[in-house]
């Protein structure tokens, strides 16, 4: 089945750089894209990402070199060696979150976070958050929590970060718990001459913050 065995490894070497470039860990650039090729984020709000361009080339590379290492069963390897790909950085960080992780970078977000605004008055807004965090490690951990704007190309306003008014929010999280965060928050937006009068997003975007340390999630 192996042809040639230096075009194999010359393969693994290339997805194992590729893989390195932009890993999830602890911040996933990918949650801020429009515009993704695998692992890599092509374009988001800062525009394009040469580096991008630059790992998505190294990974065709690798599956040309992939397929000539191999005499035969080259498209079932080769979709298995991608499925194999997206999944390992998941399973890596999981790993490492429930064995050694400590602090936030212990810390899980299932990215299905909602936030909702509702007028009150022209300069107060009721918003409404709700998100589940998860604590894979052994002992208690303390940190704020700040919100950021999903990055929309045609729209500009400040939708879930509006919450940071009233930020940052301290959240502590019990060793090997799951916890819903729901945030209820009257929010003065007199100085956001931008403000939505009424709104929501899914899928917030957070950081959380740990002394020194944060994670874009």
């Amino acid at each position: 089945m192996i042809k040639n065995k230096r075009y194999l490894i010359l393969s693994a070497l290339l997805f194992l750089i590729c893989m390195t470039l932009y890993f999830p860990f602890p911040d996933n650039e990918m949650i801020a894209a429009d515009m993704t090729f695998m692992s890599f984020p092509i374009h988001d709000q800062n525009g394009y990402h040469p580096l991008a361009f630059f790992g998505s080339a190294m990974m065709i590379v690798a599956i040309v070199f992939l397929v000539k290492s191999l005499s035969k069963y080259h498209i079932r390897t080769v979709l298995l060696t991608l499925v194999v790909y997206s999944f390992l950085p998941i399973m890596l960080i999981t790993f490492y979150q429930e064995t050694i992780g400590t602090g936030i970078h212990a810390v899980s977000y299932d990215g299905q976070g909602t936030c909702d605004f509702e007028g009150v008055t022209e300069v107060e807004l009721r918003g409404k958050c709700e998100l589940k965090l998860e604590n894979h490690s052994g002992k208690p951990v303390t940190f704020d929590l700040v919100f950021r704007d999903t990055y929309y190309p045609e729209f500009h306003r400040k939708i879930t970060s509006l919450m940071n008014i009233n930020g940052p929010y301290t959240i502590t999280l019990e060793a090997n718990s799951e916890k819903v965060i729901q945030l209820n928050e009257l929010l003065n937006v007199s100085n956001e001459p931008e403000a939505i009068a009424n709104g929501g997003s899914q899928y917030i975007r957070i950081t959380l913050i740990e002394g020194e340390k944060s994670r874009k999630m």
